[in-house]
């Protein structure tokens, strides 16, 4: 039985970062608040909205912090198509595994509207079985919730999917869902920090990774 295989979205599928500091330094403008370069504004993605507000805005109160999340989803929803691609040789990649037989999914920390405008029209010809972002009744990774939401879906044990992703959160998320993990090292994370949290598989372009999965099969079987 072939793994299922379920994507990270940011930092994995698709480099979102330019249009991610594009709307948080103008909803930061808005406020009158200092904006943030594009290298800083990476350290502050991956554990959803909220969180990326707060760490661009830290000594800001709870009305203002409320202001500044509204203000980035307004611009963000009508700017992030300029400021998102997806990373070379994906979208090869994902066609490649899923006519291989692969079932697809992904589980991303944005909120699930824009998880599933992005998705479905970054990657229209790729068919993901289960597409999760955060919403009621889902908490942030790395709360497992969202994980074993999809491999419920599709029908599977958690121990027969491999999540792959880029960051701390996709690790630790791999781990409390009982899911195997693989690290992408173009991301927003450094591989030596998903190394700390305890990856041991990692591929260094989206094309390593059908041959990855052969080897994990390989360990599997031995």
């Amino acid at each position: 039985m072939l793994p299922s295989l379920i994507f990270d979205l940011d930092g994995t599928l698709i480099d979102s970062l330019p249009g991610i500091a594009h709307s948080l330094n103008h909803a930061l403008e808005s406020r009158g608040l200092p904006t943030h370069h594009e290298s800083v504004v990476k350290t502050f993605v991956g554990n959803g909205l909220h969180k990326l507000i707060e760490r661009a805005a830290p000594d800001s109160d709870a009305a203002c912090l409320e202001a500044l999340l509204a203000a980035f989803k307004q611009d963000y929803e009508s700017t992030w198509m300029e400021g998102t691609r997806p990373y070379t040789g994906v979208t090869q990649v994902l066609k490649e595994l899923q006519l291989g037989g692969h079932q697809l999914a992904v589980l991303s920390n944005k909120t699930h509207p824009f998880t599933l405008t992005i998705t479905r029209q970054v990657f229209p010809t790729v068919h993901f079985r289960i597409i999760q972002g955060q919403e009621d009744g889902i908490p942030h990774k790395p709360h497992p919730g969202g994980a074993r939401k999809i491999a419920n879906t599709l029908g599977c044990n958690p121990r027969d999917c491999i999540l792959i992703g880029d960051s701390v959160a996709d690790v630790e998320t791999a781990d409390n869902a009982e899911m195997q993990f693989v690290g992408v090292t173009w991301g927003y994370q450094d591989r030596f920090r998903l190394t700390e949290a305890g990856a041991t598989h990692f591929i260094e372009s989206p094309g390593a990774l059908p041959s990855l999965l052969g080897k994990i099969e390989q360990e599997a079987k031995a």
